[in-house]
């Protein structure tokens, strides 16, 4: 019988080799027992302090049933194994019925949406605004030397999305394991390594990112898809209540299917989507700053005397405040270990940040957002002509300009030394060896609303207090994460249709359906399928 093995513990100098032995002392078995062992899951348990860390992993084989011993609780029976979905080629005649659906977006989302619609024979149109990943990774390390800012290939907008400069990160809470596997074996096809099939925190960094992207695009056009750079979406054209077709740069393309993955900066979408009577609604969102600290602290705290080991790596960390009397929320956000700052834009006179990691995560600092709740009751109405929802990414817009403004006026990123931030002054510098050369110290309670800086005062240095070692006047803050989330939604149905226009398929974080490079290939993995599903008799 076929059996999964929980809990199993390994030291951290063992070897493969070492795996089928351990199991067969966990069920009480000669080592000849032991078939078809694979690893399928594998993290770091480091709660002790007292006792080295050590790597718990999950594994399945093949077990005779009736020698399982039954008081063991860490097995369970694989009864069925879980299929991963994929759509079988649709027959040609169905096909040639209907324009090809296009797909709005290059990120994670969109790739994947566009992925699977290819491979089940809809010759999709893939259409980016932005660069290729290739010119689109030159184009901004340019940007981040002081060269100009790029409106339309940028830090958030190109292929790859704005995930592609960042930490690569592919955690996921997501129970939809079919999906979740089915795009981590797609990035594995594509190049990266297979441990991020088994480990429980995986990553690849945007240096391999920026590799992978291109050979998932390859694999789109092989299965007789369409890829377009710098062509960007101005209008959806819709007659009764149903899409007709969409507007790419000057060019009308006739689809009665259109994926809409355009990322959570596209605010012009958004204004368009507005104009063209397409149900949005607000959703809340998070802002605050983003926090560098050294990675050796970091190390110190998650791994003790242990820091330093090769199989240990850099230590990452996840943090949360819950809501006091004097404060919201507060938490940790896209941890990059062993990272750096970076400086983003998506429109002419406004800036933000955010944090990023190459594979091997081995710079000297450590960076993550630490963010506070924003309801949508905490908009303020601009009394503009515009439709009220667009409030929404103004209030994002407003803080971006200002940080922009205080920051020179050339893209430098707004920092603060964390004690100055905490006793209300402007540092009068900045460490040397900080991440980001290019920032300048500023006051960022004039960028930040006073309730958001009142609980980062509270919460950053009790949440910093958990991770024994930390030295507050060690840490930096830079201004203002703003982008974590879309602050609006495209709402949909359950069929994955906008609710409002049929054949408009709202996906990924722009649209306000997921967060984070794994959550977004999911929902573009859905609106294929939702997609597909029209075609069918």
């Amino acid at each position: 019988m076929k059996i999964r093995l929980h809990q199993v513990k390994l030291s951290l100098g063992y070897q493969e080799q070492d795996i089928p032995k351990i199991v067969a002392q966990e069920l009480r078995c000669e080592l000849s027992l032991i078939k078809e062992l694979k690893v399928i899951r594998r993290s770091v348990d480091a709660r002790s302090r007292r006792s080295a860390p050590h790597f718990i992993v999950s594994v399945e084989l093949d077990f005779p049933a009736h020698l399982l011993t039954k008081n063991l609780q860490k097995i369970t029976e694989i009864v069925e194994e879980p299929k991963i979905v994929i759509q079988p080629r649709l027959a040609s005649h169905l096909v040639a019925k209907r324009p090809r659906p296009v797909v709005v977006g290059a990120g994670p989302a969109g790739l994947m949406a566009a992925l699977a619609l290819a491979e089940a024979g809809l010759r999709p149109l893939l259409i980016e605004r932005g660069a290729a990943a290739p010119e689109r990774t030159e184009q901004v390390a340019r940007f981040w030397k002081g060269d100009a800012f790029n409106e339309e290939s940028n830090t958030l907008y190109g292929e790859g999305g704005a995930g592609l400069f960042s930490d690569g990160k592919l955690t996921s809470r997501s129970k939809d394991r079919p999906r979740v596997k089915r795009f981590l074996e797609a990035l594995v096809r594509c190049g990266a390594s297979p441990s991020i099939l088994i480990d429980a925190e995986p990553h690849v960094g945007s240096d391999v990112l920026a590799e992978i992207v291109p050979r998932m695009r390859q694999l789109i056009i092989d299965y007789g898809g369409e890829v377009r750079f710098n062509c960007r979406l101005n209008q959806v054209f819709i007659e009764e209540g149903r899409l007709q077709a969409v507007q790419v740069n000057d060019e009308r393309i006739e689809t009665d299917a259109c994926v809409l993955a355009t990322g959570h900066s596209a605010r012009d979408v958004f204004r368009m989507l507005a104009f063209a009577g397409v149900p949005l609604e607000a959703k809340s969102f998070a802002i605050g700053v983003r926090v560098e600290l050294p990675q050796a602290r970091v190390d110190q705290a998650q791994w003790h005397e242990w820091a330093g080991h090769p199989r240990l790596g850099a230590a990452s960390f996840r943090l949360t405040r819950k809501e006091e009397q004097d404060s919201r929320s507060c938490y940790s956000f896209c941890m990059c270990p062993g990272g750096m700052v970076i400086a983003c834009a998506s429109s002419a006179g406004q800036i933000t940040t955010n944090g990023m990691s190459l594979s091997k995560r081995d710079e000297s600092y450590a960076n993550a957002a630490f963010l506070v709740p924003i309801r949508p009751t905490d908009i303020p109405v601009t009394g503009s002509a515009d439709p009220a929802i667009l409030d929404n990414y103004k209030f994002q817009e407003a803080i971006e300009e200002k940080a922009f403004r205080l920051g020179g006026g050339n893209y430098a990123v707004p920092a603060s030394r964390l004690q100055d931030f905490l006793e209300g002054r402007i540092s009068k510098d900045l460490p040397p060896g900080r991440s980001n050369q290019r920032s300048v110290p500023v006051d960022l309670r004039e960028i930040l609303p006073d309730f958001v800086c009142a609980t980062l005062t509270s919460a950053i240095p009790k949440m910093l207090q958990k991770m024994r070692g930390v030295v507050l006047n060690e840490v930096i803050l830079y201004g203002a994460e703003t982008r974590s989330s879309s602050p609006i939604r495209v709402v949909r149905g359950k069929d994955g249709h906008s609710t409002g226009v049929r054949g408009l398929f709202p996906t990924g974080e722009g649209a306000g359906y997921a967060g984070g490079i794994v959550s977004s290939s999911i929902d573009g993995l859905r609106a294929s399928e939702a997609i597909i599903r029209t075609y069918l008799p």
